[in-house]
């Protein structure tokens, strides 16, 4: 009896801010009004975002007497986003087989979102990533004569020395565009928290996959076809691989304009914007928290 006892009390649940009945504590006569709680601290489980139950009679299958178990539905509270917590994702592959779970770290895929820091960095990206290369000739550079089209004075028309300047036809640009940077600084500590809160965003939505591996059983382009039709609400799909890029992945999604494949060292905020739906390896993951631990150099 006492070790039916001792099981059943460790089977109890309990969720954080959430008052449970306990029909354990009921039948010891602990608590005998019928509308009585019980408060206690949160477990380890739910304070990993495990989705937290009670067991029932229904449910038991006869392993505990009903007497013991509590007959009332208990839900886990909303998740509050941000909170630095560490999540638990399901580990698949591209057949959908259950392949485990992943925690997933705190410090990178729960962060608080901040719009204003995603703004910086994408400018960021898009200012470095811009050619520069623009040029217009200048006065000095512009073909044509160089030769005085008129005396200086005595024909009552304006004063030129040049017919290459820009008040005439076929002349030089004034202000023209030269080649330049167009580059902004942007601090590293800043740029690392704007991939931060990109993957929590899409962890947040629940667009963020952890798969095995990102293996095919061939090149043909039919088979990415097919797990993306399979999606919901999805235009766009990111796969992002901890380990040098498959021949044959680089194959299957090269001529499809809504599947683009990554490095994980490439890993950035713009891409993780320009699709719905983010995927990455078990490999991917490790080393994306690995980068976003390593110490600065400044």
């Amino acid at each position: 009896m006492a070790s039916t006892l001792m099981r059943a009390r460790s089977l109890i649940g309990s969720v954080k801010g959430t008052r449970v009945i306990s029909s354990f504590q009921q039948w010891r006569g602990e608590l005998s009004p019928p509308h009585s709680y019980l408060s206690r601290d949160s477990s380890s489980l739910s304070d990993r975002r495990f989705s937290t139950s009670i067991l029932n009679p229904q449910s038991n299958g006869g392993a505990i007497p009903p007497e013991l178990l509590s007959n009332r539905t208990v839900l886990t509270p909303e998740r509050i986003l941000g909170q630095y917590a560490d999540l638990v994702t399901r580990v698949t592959d591209f057949n959908n087989e259950d392949k485990g779970i992943m925690v997933l770290d705190g410090d990178v895929f729960d962060v608080p979102i901040r719009k204003d820091i995603i703004h910086r960095v994408v400018r960021w990206q898009l200012a470095k990533r811009q050619q520069g290369t623009h040029s217009s000739k200048t006065i000095s550079e512009v073909s044509g004569t160089g030769k005085k089209p008129y005396k200086q004075k005595g024909t009552g028309r304006a004063r030129h020395g040049t017919l290459r300047g820009p008040q005439f036809r076929h002349g030089a640009a004034a202000h023209g565009p030269k080649p330049r940077s167009h580059a902004i600084k942007l601090q590293k500590k800043v740029r690392r928290l704007g991939l931060k809160i990109a993957l929590s965003a899409r962890t947040a939505e629940g667009k963020l996959l952890v798969f095995e591996n990102l293996e095919i059983p061939s090149h043909k382009t039919k088979n990415i076809v097919n797990y993306v039709s399979q999606m919901d609400n999805t235009k766009k799909v990111l796969l992002v691989d901890g380990d040098p890029i498959d021949a044959k992945l680089k194959l299957a999604t090269q001529n499809l304009h809504y599947v683009n494949v990554l490095p994980v060292i490439g890993l950035n905020v713009y891409s993780i914007l320009l699709h719905d739906t983010l995927v990455m390896t078990r490999g991917a993951v490790d080393k994306i928290v690995e980068r976003m631990h390593t110490p600065i150099n400044r």
